[in-house]
């Protein structure tokens, strides 16, 4: 007879369209019955296809979704989409089409994508941010955050490409030019739109608080970092000759007495101030702050190599009257701090390096205890604590006392003040781009600035504009979008051209998820249920930006009313890389693996040369490393992906793609599947055992003991640690342990089958959320009525899961002596009294002295004897 066949092409689509039809992953708004559930992983950008980071990601977050739905919860697990932004754009640009087309097709490409990989999303939720029923929302909660002086308009001064007509950020700007078309880029003093996140700094610090042990300790970190809480001292520099000073923040006022010079930003208005009174100079200064701006990715980084230039100009030094020169220098960033820094090369590395290469002085201020640093023995700056030297009336003070003295001082006399600082600075959310959310700004000659009316709402993306081909917003140009009138007087008016930066869709989807149909922004019955998000799901390089916009807004509208809760998301995983080798021909390049023969040549055109097998890296488009899910899909089936990429790796580690991993992967899931069809004729006989454990012959009582260890295992794996590999791999010696067990011909046993029956529900059980396709095949095959699914979670046997005997090893000296049988838990001094009593131990401990006595419950116990 032959074998059945494991068709899981037939098997996943069938149990797709049930699912879908049945709407089995619905989630029930307000049922108040059971606990609810918020698990979601960070929506994708439909970038046109999804990829292995994709999958894995939403497999981590579908497994915790299906096991809360089987313990009882009501789970909301929602998919959409994060769909405007500049890439579409482009792409629109590149293929000749426009950005809204290619945003749609997209999106229902890897929306069917999404629904081959069987993941119980709640569809009917669905949403993408580029929809005006969307984006209206966010436009008024713009004008509400307006309204509160949470948002506003100013002057900045911005990278700016005049061929793209936009603002860069920094991590676009590459050696001075546009990252996109090359270009040169300049500093443009425009205006834009900001959100006041600084007036929150404190908060978002605070509450990071509340996320210890449930967030990534490094995410928290990042934020700290990011925030960048300073307390110090504002200190003002007169400058000679001039009605100005140069105001510097410095956490270290008690190394005043060691300033020898000033630095400042080179974009600081003063220097260019500076500059101007001698032109050979400006001349200097212009190509210095030229490369400066070249330089910028390297300068934040801290690779560069830390340069200088003169201003012919000095400050004068608040409490000693020195004359102290003023630098430009390159390490010194307009946007940190006040764009100034007072230079003092003995306690600051990066200024004592500065201090040699310019021939500087370098002024010793503290001394550390039981040493004398001088500027001639010093190899690098002391930036530890000490005691006060050549400070005037502070020498001989502990420094950290020096500090608030000093600081004390400088207030007392108006020289300068106490101060907090956060290294957070406010979110410019203006986009000089077309594929975005209107900012819902009318300018009027007599009104001035005013905000779209609410009942207006949406201020909608015209989809007749035409793109420009070197990317240049068309909304400008666009009078039918741009001439308008004044909601206040009703006279002609212009409608602002610049869109929101994309983050800040993102930034409040989650709340959306829970009332997608709302007339409403937010329903704050549904959000009250649904929220906060107990389990949030992504990469860690959306650690600083996305989640710290997602907590602000958060703040923000709770302050506006609309939420009751302080923090978006309770618990955070942040999810490792895919990564696979690369391959590359000395003649043609990076290649795609399945371009390399087995031997490791080039078969790219016949090519035959020797590839070089390069190291795992992330897989990108770029360098080809790539696997594509449709053909993993298609060649193993969905189940054997998922179940692949959820067993490679635990979920926080990098995991490197393996062929062979995925072929292993598929060979398991074939053998549950014979597991279950070659036995069928026996196990739908009878049901799943509910008797006692002491009722079965051992080999029964092994495997049941072996089934309820498993349960338990996989339980506390997915519960408590979310290390789905462990849980995969438990239930993987459960299967070979059935097979072992029919190998045993045991089958004759009255209760065999109801034993095994009750083994093969719970693989079936335990691991339907990693492969839930094949699980609800084998489910049904069983007899079971409605989905598995919606099945309860099988529970741990106490009884069960006691061992019955254990083998103890009895050693002297470490040299084993005997071994006994005993009941599973006995306490050491019970074994200790039966071990001594076994003639082949006593012969050699009697007449001498046990010094020790070493116990290893259940498996050893060693005399140490004189």
């Amino acid at each position: 007879m032959a074998r059945p066949k494991y068709d899981f092409a037939n098997i996943e689509t069938k149990w797709q369209k049930k699912w879908e039809e049945s709407k089995a992953f619905a989630a029930i708004d307000g049922d108040k019955s059971r606990p609810k559930y918020y698990v979601l992983e960070m929506f994708p950008y439909p970038s046109g296809r999804i990829h292995m980071g994709h999958v894995r990601n939403y497999a981590i977050g579908d497994v915790l979704a299906r096991y809360r739905k089987m313990r009882g919860a009501n789970v909301l697990h929602p998919m959409g989409w994060d769909a405007f932004g500049l890439p579409a754009e482009n792409a629109a640009i590149k293929h000749g089409t426009h950005p809204a087309k290619w945003t749609y097709e997209n999106i229902a490409y890897m929306r069917n994508q999404l629904k081959r990989l069987g993941l119980s999303y709640d569809w009917n939720r669905e949403l993408a941010t580029c929809d005006p029923d969307y984006y209206r929302h966010e436009q008024r909660f713009f004008i509400e955050m307006l309204e509160r002086g949470l948002a506003y308009r100013k002057k900045t001064t911005v990278n700016w490409c005049e061929s793209c007509q936009t603002v860069l950020a920094n991590e676009q700007v590459e050696d001075g030019c546009c990252w996109r078309c090359g270009e040169e880029v300049v500093l443009k003093e425009m205006d834009g739109w900001f959100f006041r996140i600084t007036a929150y700094a404190e908060e978002l610090l605070q509450d990071i608080e509340k996320l210890r042990g449930k967030w990534p300790e490094k995410v928290l970190a990042m934020q700290i970092n990011w925030i960048g809480k300073s307390e110090g001292a504002e200190i003002d520099f007169p400058i000679e000759g001039l009605d100005e000073k140069i105001t510097v923040f410095t956490t270290r006022p008690d190394t005043l007495y060691g300033v020898t010079f000033m630095s400042l930003s080179p974009e600081h208005p003063l220097a260019k101030k500076l500059a101007e009174k001698d032109p050979e100079l400006f001349s200097k200064f212009e190509e210095f702050l030229k490369e400066t701006r070249r330089e910028r990715r390297q300068i934040e980084e801290g690779t560069f190599e830390k340069k200088g230039l003169f201003l012919n100009a000095y400050a004068i030094h608040p409490l000693t009257g020195e004359k102290i020169p003023i630098f430009a220098a390159n390490f010194v960033l307009m946007e940190y701090g006040t764009g100034a820094v007072m230079a003092v090369p003995a306690h600051d590395q990066r200024d004592f390096e500065f201090a040699q290469k310019y021939g500087l002085p370098i002024k010793v201020v503290i001394q550390p205890e039981g040493e004398e640093l001088s500027p001639e023995n010093m190899k690098e700056a002391y930036e530890g604590p000490g005691i006060m030297v050549n400070s005037g009336p502070f020498s001989g003070l502990p420094n950290e006392e020096g500090k608030k003295k000093i600081t004390a001082y400088l207030e007392e006399n108006g020289l300068g003040r106490g101060k907090v600082t956060y290294r957070l600075r406010d979110w410019g959310v203006s986009r000089q781009r077309y594929w975005g959310c209107p900012i819902p700004i009318i300018y009027c000659e007599h009104c001035g600035i005013v905000p779209e009316k609410i009942e207006n709402l949406p201020v909608k993306l015209p989809l007749d504009a035409e793109l420009d081909e070197h990317g240049r917003s068309p909304l400008p140009k666009l009078e039918s979008f741009v001439k308008t009138t004044c909601p206040k007087c009703g006279r002609e008016a212009r409608r602002e051209t610049d869109t929101f930066d994309t983050f800040v869709e993102s930034s409040w989807y989650f709340a959306r998820f829970a009332c997608p149909h709302s007339e409403e922004p937010l329903d704050k019955e549904k959000v009250s249920y649904w929220l906060p998000v107990d389990q949030y799901i992504g990469g860690i390089e959306h650690a600083i930006l996305h989640l710290l916009y997602a907590r602000f807004f958060t703040k923000v509208l709770r302050d506006l009313g609309y939420l009751d809760f302080d923090e978006p998301f309770e618990r955070l995983l942040t999810q490792g890389m895919v990564i696979k080798e690369t391959y590359r021909c000395p003649k043609h390049g990076w290649l795609y693996p399945e371009e390399v023969s087995e031997d490791g040549r080039c078969l790219r055109d016949g090519c035959g040369e020797k590839v070089t097998i390069g190291r795992f890296e992330k897989m990108s488009k770029s360098k080809l490393n790539v696997v594509d899910p449709n053909a993993m899909i298609e060649r193993y089936g969905a189940d054997t992906v998922r179940l692949f990429m959820l067993f490679a790796a635990p979920p926080e580690r990098d995991l490197e793609w393996s062929d062979a991993g995925i072929e292993g992967a598929h060979r398991f899931l074939q053998r549950v599947f014979r597991l279950v069809t070659e036995n069928l004729e026996e196990l739908k006989k009878v049901k799943a055992y509910a008797g006692k454990q002491d009722d079965l012959p051992k080999t029964l009582r092994d495997l049941r003991h072996k089934t309820h260890q498993t349960i338990a295992k996989v339980t506390e794996d997915i519960e408590k640690r979310y290390q789905f590999n462990t849980a995969i791999a438990a239930i993987m010696e459960l299967v070979n342990t059935c097979y072992d067990t029919l190998g045993k011909d045991a089958s004759q046993e009255a209760l065999f089958w109801p034993v095994m029956r009750e083994a093969v529900e719970a693989i079936l059980l335990l691991l339907s959320p990693v492969a839930p396709h094949i699980c609800e095949e084998l489910w049904e095959a069983l007899g079971k009525d409605g989905l598995i699914a919606n099945a309860p979670w099988p529970e741990a046997d106490k009884e069960a899961l006691k061992a019955e005997e254990v083998t103890i090893a009895i050693q002297v000296n470490g040299k084993l002596r005997d071994q006994i049988q005993v009941p599973a838990g006995t306490s050491q001094e019970e074994i200790k009294e039966v071990a001594l009593s076994r003639p082949k131990v006593k012969r050699h401990v009697e007449g001498k002295e046990i010094r020790k006595v070493i116990f290893v419950p259940n498996k050893l116990i060693n005399f140490v004897i004189k």
